[in-house]
This record gives structure tokens, C-alpha cells and sequence, in this order.
């Protein structure tokens, strides 16, 4: 089953490029192309993609407020966000509104489906420049784990570890949909919009290490 793609950017030869590319790839489908945040909003309500890579600095409403929508309102999509330069605020401001990942647009090809990739299946990935940072500065909640049932609380500590949905639901020997209900009521409960404030929470918490 391929993983449906929606590419949000202001810039059309950057959606053409990604098109392009993506485009190569048998277990990529590009659904939907979007100039504004308003547009990739609209377009993932319609089509409901498994993965937005959305350009951060964008006319009409920028990548950051499409990407808090699109999480508060279509949890099932995840967000990639893209931009051209590596500015922290950027940064912990598209994780804390629900970005599952973050790429520079100069990413290696390779790299970028990766991401895509890891974002359909659900995999948190901290180990980039910025993770630093978003330990310091995301915020995470306070409440404590007991609020997580036991197989919640396993979910949580494979999700942070960077296991797919798959891998969680082997290890678990439970179904992929099971581990979904899962992550949805962990993100519930602990009041964040994506995996990877989750993992952030798992982490500070000592239900992993941080290594």
C-alpha cells in the first residue's frame, strides 16, 4: 500500500523538484500539491494524505498554523515540516503544534524519504540538529505515567524509542490498529498533539534514556 503524500509550499519549482522526485518511488504516491497553509488545510481535509511536507514560511497562513490545525483536526495525518534554513524557533514551534518530523529543503534525497517513510509509520526521530534544543525548550507535560495503563505505558516507551507502528505491534503481539488506538489515547491523556512530544515526555520522564 503506498503512502500518500501532500506537498505544501509557496514556491512552485520546490513542488515540482519534490514531485519529481518522490515521484520514483513505487511506495510513494503524491495526492495533492498546496501554495498556502490555508490550501494544504482544505486539501488534507479533502484527501486525507498520510503524510503533509509543509514549507513553514508560506502566504495566507503559515506551515505552522496549518500544521496545529491539521493535527487538532485530522490527527490521523502526520506533518513533516520543511524549511530552507534551520532557525530554532522554527524549530520548537512546529514540534510543540504537532510536527512529527523536520528537514532542511538541501536534506540528501535519501534522506528525505526516510523521513516520509518513518513519519507513515509512525517512527520518532530526535536524532537531528535541532533535537538539543526541543529537549530544552518543548514542553512537555506534568503529569505523572500513572495516568497511562501498563500496555499504554509500553506503547509509549516503544514509540519513544523510535519503533514503528509495526514493530511495536509485533513486539507487542497486538495489531497495527491497536497500537494506533493506543498512541491516540497517550496523546489524550498526556495532552500533546504529536509522537513526538510523547517521546519528549517519555524521555524526561525516565521511561527511556535519552541516549
Amino acid at each position: 500500500m503506498s503512502i500518500r503524500i501532500l506537498i505544501a509550499d509557496d514556491h512552485g519549482i520546490v513542488r515540482q523538484g519534490l514531485r519529481m522526485y518522490l515521484g520514483l518511488d513505487p511506495e510513494i504516491e503524491i495526492v495533492g500539491e498546496a501554495c498556502n497553509g490555508a490550501e494544504a488545510l482544505e486539501l488534507t481535509h479533502q484527501l486525507h494524505p498520510d503524510v503533509v511536507l509543509m514549507d513553514l514560511l508560506m502566504p495566507v497562513m503559515d506551515g505552522i498554523a496549518a500544521t496545529a490545525a491539521i493535527r487538532r483536526e485530522l490527527p490521523d495525518t502526520e506533518v513533516v515540516a520543511l524549511t530552507s534554513v534551520l532557525e530554532d524557533t522554527s524549530v520548537v514551534e512546529a514540534v510543540r503544534v504537532g510536527a512529527i518530523g523536520y528537514l532542511l529543503k538541501d536534506t540528501e534525497a535519501h534522506e528525505l524519504l526516510r523521513a516520509i517513510k518513518a513519519a507513515a509509520a509512525g517512527q520518532v526521530q530526535l536524532a537531528s540538529p535541532a533535537a538539543a534544543r526541543l529537549m530544552r525548550e518543548v514542553r512537555t507535560p506534568e503529569k505523572s505515567r500513572e495516568a497511562l495503563t501498563d500496555r499504554e505505558t509500553d506503547v509509549l516507551r516503544l514509540l519513544a524509542q523510535g519503533r514503528s507502528n509495526k514493530e511495536i505491534a509485533q513486539l507487542l503481539n497486538i495489531g497495527e490498529h491497536t497500537v494506533k488506538t493506543h498512541v491516540s489515547h497517550v496523546l489524550n491523556k498526556l495532552g500533546v498533539p504529536s509522537r513526538t512530544q510523547a517521546a519528549l515526555y517519555a524521555i524526561r520522564t525516565s521511561l527511556v534514556s535519552s541516549d
